[in-house]
């Protein structure tokens, strides 16, 4: 069942050709992914499906009553609402029935008719239907499950990683039948990833999403589209099956070129010797000469980015950290951490937002000062740190002044120089986006000036928080590379796994109450340990934690009259349901219980199967003890 079409579809801002009749489509239960470069278009395709942008040419269809749900990179709520007010003023289907659903029950109380009788029956289905009776168990495990703890927050309050999970559980609870989301993954930290991973393996309904994290993708998607040089091109497979048709396709369209720039060569020549008074025949030549010529002016395939700066000389001396000790408040971020840096090596970083991972970075650098401890710094160390804020210029300053204001000429691994001009270049901002304004740069364009700027004051230590945030995959392979090949230290805050995987020695992660283990190892490696040692009663305990946790419907949703006499107040027509089903549940439990009991008093010998109804009789049990505590609740 097709969902989406879009057909002939293009768009340029000015000179700027984003994409040109560009052809797609999505079925019900695909999950693609776009790739693109930066400034390729990816957001801009994103706001015209939204409707934001026109595009120049071309039309979007999608199929009649689609429920669409949109994830932006950046969040749009409502500063003045909390949490939970936000989600239950979503979209959700299912959280506007359960709300209708209240309204009406207490309605139908306060004034029983036939007509609201009748619509109780109707909206009964449709609770059913949409298997909307536990709602607000539903709201609170997934806000568990993405960090949002406190549902009375008020939203103004968040963080900007904050309000991404908010608009994250927003479009999650609304279970569209498309779900189109922008970056999902910034600004999450590992567990919120590996859960909304595994939550989109198992949707059953259709995703269209732009993601860097080639983990995420690898796991979430099974097809793959990619915006290159204005048109568009599928891959119906993972990440690497992409890579090695996208190499084969480049090299087709490399010897294509060669063949068309030859053939113009001798052809140029002919035309060239042709008197004015052509015959038909030879008109037809002259035709295909200029559809020949068209080919051989084709740009040939952009270079990769060159990351080649020169590295300031390392001494003997890195950084030594002797009994470092950080606290705000009663929160620990460090508890008498000691580490000594040796050259050369190259350090990840992980651990929940919040938890201190800024914090320590900064007082690496002296930006922040200790409670107690001390942090040494060699005398021949020269940080370069990227920081999750991004480039901090007017936009109205032009891409090469921002360059200039740091050096005119930058020196070379080589030992050559390179004109700011020609280091942009490398970087793959041409001529044109160079004299531009840095307000005009899309996101993605901002942090790789951003990356750009760090490298060029030849750093020898190396502070990355969240590098791969807005940066495109073939700019991260590039980095990837250049850090590889890098001879100083390096420090990376990261949440992208298979970025920490490819690079790391070894891992710091901060583990809560100031404890920082320090794994031998990469990040896949340092989660595996991390779950083969943890203890299964702390596993149970999370899990229960987060089953326990029960919202109510918002005060909004609720018109229930206060009384100032303490009388019990009747039953909901969903909770009279509910103990009737408890009565019916309770004999039976009751009654398999006592079978269990008798089988096991029987004189089994078979271990095995002993095993088996003992565990049965235990599950049982539990359930009849949880049904029976729910019965009394409703009974009082």
């Amino acid at each position: 069942m097709n969902l989406l079409s879009v057909n002939q579809l293009s768009k340029s801002f000015g000179d700027k050709v984003l994409f040109k009749n560009i052809n797609f489509g999505i079925n019900y239960g695909d999950k693609v992914a776009l790739i693109a470069k930066n400034g390729s278009g990816k957001s801009t395709l994103f706001k015209i499906l939204q409707g934001i942008e026109i595009p120049d040419n071309g039309d979007v269809t999608f199929r009649k009553e689609l429920r669409i749900s949109f994830l932006g990179q950046e969040p749009n709520l409502d500063d003045n609402q909390t949490i939970e007010q936000a989600i239950y003023a979503g979209d959700s289907e299912m959280v506007k029935t359960a709300i209708d659903y209240g309204h009406l029950v207490e309605s139908h109380y306060a004034n029983p008719t036939e007509k609201t009788e009748n619509q109780l029956d109707i909206l009964t289905n449709r609770m059913n239907d949409l298997e909307a009776w536990n709602v607000e168990t539903q709201i609170t495990l997934v806000c568990a499950n993405l960090g949002l703890n406190d549902l009375k927050q008020q939203v103004k309050t968040l963080s900007g990683g904050q309000k991404k999970r908010l608009a994250l559980a927003q479009v999650i609870l609304n279970e569209p039948d498309l779900l189109i989301m922008d970056e999902p993954t910034n600004h999450l930290d590992v567990t919120v990833i590996e859960w909304l991973e595994e939550y989109l393996r198992s949707y059953k309904k259709s995703i269209l999403l732009v993601t860097h994290d080639r983990y995420f993708l690898d796991e979430v998607c099974d097809r793959i589209i990619e915006i290159d040089n204005h048109a568009l091109y599928e891959y119906k497979g993972k990440f690497d099956y992409y890579m090695e048709k996208k190499a084969e396709r480049l090299m087709m369209e490399a010897s294509e070129l060669e063949k068309a720039k030859n053939l113009y060569k001798r052809e140029l020549e002919w035309v060239r010797k042709q008197p004015r008074a052509r015959t038909t025949k030879s008109k037809s030549r002259v035709d295909a000469f200029y559809d020949i010529e068209a080919k051989a002016r084709k740009k040939s395939i952009e270079k990769k980015i060159e990351l080649s700066v020169k590295v300031e000389r390392i001494g003997s001396k890195i950084i030594e950290v002797h009994h470092l000790k950080k606290a705000f408040g009663d929160k620990k971020i460090l508890e008498s951490f000691s580490y000594t840096f040796i050259k050369g090596e190259k350090i990840g970083i992980v651990g929940p937002n919040g938890i201190g991972k800024s914090t320590f970075i900064n007082m690496l650098q002296g930006i922040e000062q200790p409670d107690s401890g001390k942090v040494t710094v060699g005398d021949t160390i020269v940080f370069g740190y990227y920081s999750q804020k991004g480039i901090q210029v007017a936009g109205d300053k032009r891409v090469i002044e921002v360059v200039k204001d740091i050096a005119e000429f930058i020196p070379l691994a080589n030992g050559t120089t390179l004109s700011a001009s020609a280091l942009l270049t490398r970087f793959n901002f041409p001529p044109e986006v160079q004299y531009g304004h840095v307000s005009k740069l899309s996101g993605g364009e901002r942090r790789r000036l951003y990356l750009l700027t760090v490298l060029v004051k030849n750093p020898n230590f190396l502070i990355l928080d969240e590098p791969t945030n807005d940066l495109d995959i073939i700019t991260l392979q590039t980095l990837e590379q250049f850090l590889l090949d890098f001879q100083g230290c390096v420090l990376i805050v990261s949440h992208d796994r298979y970025f920490l995987d490819r690079l790391v020695d070894h891992v710091f992660a901060f583990e809560g109450n100031g404890i920082i283990k320090d794994f031998p190892g990469n990040y896949s490696e340092y989660r595996q340990w991390k779950y083969d040692t943890e203890d299964e009663a702390e596993k149970l305990a999370k899990e229960q934690k987060v089953a326990e946790q029960v919202i109510a419907i918002p005060e909004p949703a609720k018109e229930v009259t206060q009384s100032n006499n303490p009388e019990k107040r009747k039953l909901s027509f969903k909770e009279q349901k509910e103990l009737e089903t408890l009565e019916t549940d309770i004999d039976k439990l009751e009654k398999r219980k006592s079978d269990i009991e008798a089988l096991l008093a029987s004189g089994l010998t078979d271990a095995d199967e002993i095993q088996k109804i003992s565990s049965e009789f235990n599950a049982v049990a539990k359930d009849l003890d949880e049904k029976t505590m729910r019965w009394l609740e409703l009974q009082d």
